[in-house]
């Protein structure tokens, strides 16, 4: 393997098989790919593609029925490489009676942590996902939004360079989801590679580098984000303040060599919308967005509002 691949899977096999030892399940089938250093790595499919069944491969949780899979160029049964791997499962195993200072030390010393080490890293990474407000209560008394950012805490206690993330946004709201994306590209920035399996289309198109889209245990469709989802015989002009004579002109143009084209404004996602109005919303506290006709016509009641402050 080279340096630069972290991950590599050949022909990596996975069947699940019955009391009996009959095949009862093909969860993975033949997975070849490769994960390189400093990337962001999308894992994309339906419930029951094989996701989980492949970051559990590669962390020596399950063993294959065929094929091999290796991280930092070692064999994944090998457990010594796992003090350099975060992982974040699909749902957060913590124990629900301690707070959140205290469930990251517990695993800082499971990593063998010195406790000023320990004392530093707890503080910042509470800080980093957010949870400052309630470090000191339990853990049963957290949101699943909440408890998935202490997973994600827990994840990086021990500074991993391979950080294995499965569904590291569900049951966040719209906020939370865009602050852990964020995160998710900071961490990338330090140079840290980062798989994320999900199903959840928008979050991996935002933040993953490239993707492999699995169906029903396979490899169908691998890549990077820009190149699959460019529509090559589709050509988009953007610009702005275009003026209907120049529209016009530009239409006259096309019309003359047969090109067919729609022209219409350009849309937002509702997820962009809404982290505008609550970031809005925030930097001017107690004002409300109306209709743009009624905001540029004050209303009686506001001419009266505004006599009355004047007296």
């Amino acid at each position: 393997m080279s340096s630069d691949v972290i991950i590599e899977t050949r022909n990596l096999t996975k069947v699940y098989r019955d009391f009996w030892g009959r095949p009862k399940v093909q969860a993975l089938k033949a997975l070849d790919l490769k994960v390189h250093r400093g990337e962001i790595f999308g894992l994309l499919g339906p419930n029951g593609s094989g996701k989980t069944t492949t970051i559990k491969l590669l962390l020596g949780l399950l063993f294959p029925t065929e094929g091999d899979a290796f991280i930092f160029g070692e064999p994944t049964f090998n457990v010594a490489k796992n003090e350099r791997i975060g992982y974040l499962p699909e749902e957060s195993y913590l124990y629900k009676f301690l707070n959140a200072e205290e469930t990251l030390h517990f695993y800082g010393r499971l990593f063998k942590i010195s406790k000023a080490e320990r004392t530093k890293r707890v503080g910042r990474l509470i800080e980093m996902v957010g949870i400052s407000h309630a470090k000191h209560r339990q853990l049963r008394e957290y949101s699943k939004g909440m408890q998935r950012r202490i997973g994600l805490a827990q994840a990086l206690i021990n500074n991993p360079e391979l950080i294995l993330l499965d569904e590291p946004t569900s049951g966040l709201d719209p906020i939370g989801t865009a602050e852990i994306k964020e995160l998710i590209k900071d961490l990338r920035d330090q140079g840290k590679t980062i798989v994320l399996s999900g199903h959840l289309l928008a979050d991996m198109q935002d933040i993953c580098d490239r993707i492999a889209i699995l169906h029903r245990g396979e490899l169908r469709e691998l890549g990077k984000v820009s190149d699959l989802l460019t529509v090559q015989d589709v050509t988009q002009i953007k610009t702005t303040d275009l003026s209907e004579s120049v529209l016009s002109e530009v239409r006259h143009v096309l019309d003359r060599n047969g090109v067919k084209y729609e022209v219409d404004h350009p849309t937002t996602t509702l997820e962009e919308l809404f982290l505008r109005i609550v970031r809005e919303s925030d930097q001017h506290p107690g004002r409300r967005r109306v209709a743009a006709d009624i905001a540029s016509k004050p209303s009686v009641a506001d001419d009266e509002l505004a006599s009355a402050r004047s007296k």
